[in-house]
């Protein structure tokens, strides 16, 4: 189905120099820009474009609005974490999800919806990214029953939230000597063979967190001519990788991260939207539940911050700035 995209209602009003028509996925509810200003027929040969790559098409978009909160759930419990020997003979994206796993998803399926429904907006969606693995598409399939297709504004599978990866297939005693050397050498930078560390998820969270703020920017997972303030994101992937998304998203230090713990099973974390529009842990959770995920009081102020500034502003009273050098207190005060 083509349709005009909301924002370029008619040729003779678009204000750009070339007539654009946005084609929509309605599985993924992507945009793709199609050039018909050199072809009488409409037809753009196949070629699909890239939307948030254009400073003109951005400038016309820029007006889609942020979703509502992003929302970060841990996959339910998987075979994996009742009997580590399945590592040995399963691979770990083929590892399925238990009874109670499937469970606990579809619990906080309905959480997540009790939570959009108390603010009371008749035009609510959700959009979904899931990392490929087994048991977080078996979340999200599980999770998705508390929302009907009306709801759901699509969803995308998305590689580079996939979990941290330990190698192939494992040894249970070798596993357990890597995990001992990783406490001693750090969980942030320690590599496991054939595998990866933290900081190489970072890597690749990197890409996905530009990717991200270009859907947002662009408003491209939002259903055409409904661009609604009470969009909803829901990230499914694994604990780690999400630890790592919320260092990478609010800056924090490896040492900040090392504090963190995981979230548990089927168990989520809520950025929402502030009162200037950024994305504050704050607005949802309490200072005591962040303090328990692993969060300082420089990362709580910071938090505090986020509530209540606009996006492109910057902190320039940091508290780690503050804590990290040691001689602001012997500066002299002129008189």
């Amino acid at each position: 189905m083509t349709t005009l995209h909301p924002k370029l209602s008619s040729a003779s009003s678009c204000p750009l120099s070339r007539r654009v028509i946005c084609c929509f996925n309605a599985v993924h509810c992507s945009a793709q820009r199609i050039d018909i200003s050199s072809n009488s027929n409409g037809s753009a040969n196949g070629k699909a474009t890239f939307p948030e790559k254009d400073p003109l098409i951005r400038q016309v978009a820029s007006a889609a609005p942020r979703p509502r909160r992003i929302i970060l759930v841990r996959h339910g419990q998987s075979e994996g974490n009742v009997d580590e020997s399945v590592y040995t003979r399963v691979a770990d994206p083929k590892i399925s999800l238990t009874d109670k796993g499937k469970a606990e998803a579809e619990a906080v399926g309905w959480k997540i919806r009790g939570m959009i429904e108390k603010d009371g907006a008749d035009d609510w969606k959700v959009y979904f990214y899931v990392s490929p693995y087994k048991r977080t598409l078996e979340t999200l399939r599980n999770l998705g029953r508390a929302f009907e297709r009306s709801r759901i504004a699509g969803m995308r599978e998305e590689t580079r939230l996939r979990e941290q990866d330990f190698g192939n297939f494992q040894d249970r005693e070798k596993m357990r000597v890597e995990k001992q050397m990783r406490i001693m050498y750090g969980r942030f930078f320690y590599r496991f063979p054939d595998g990866e560390s933290a900081a190489d998820v970072y890597d690749r969270i990197t890409g996905f967190r530009e990717t991200l703020r270009a859907d947002i920017d662009i408003g491209r997972f939002q259903p055409p001519g409904e661009w609604s303030q009470n969009m909803n994101l829901v990230i499914v992937s694994h604990g780690l990788t999400l630890r790592v998304f919320l260092m990478r998203w609010y800056k924090w230090t490896t040492d900040q991260f090392e504090r963190l713990n995981n979230l548990g099973n089927g168990e989520m974390i809520v950025m929402e939207r502030g009162y200037g529009g950024r994305y504050s842990l704050l607005v949802h959770h309490t200072e005591e539940e962040l303090r328990k995920f692993g969060l300082t009081e420089d990362m709580l102020a910071d938090q505090e911050w986020q509530k209540y500034a606009k996006p492109g502003e910057l902190n320039y009273d940091c508290p780690m700035l503050n804590s990290f050098f040691t001689h602001f207190g012997n500066e002299r005060v002129d008189s």
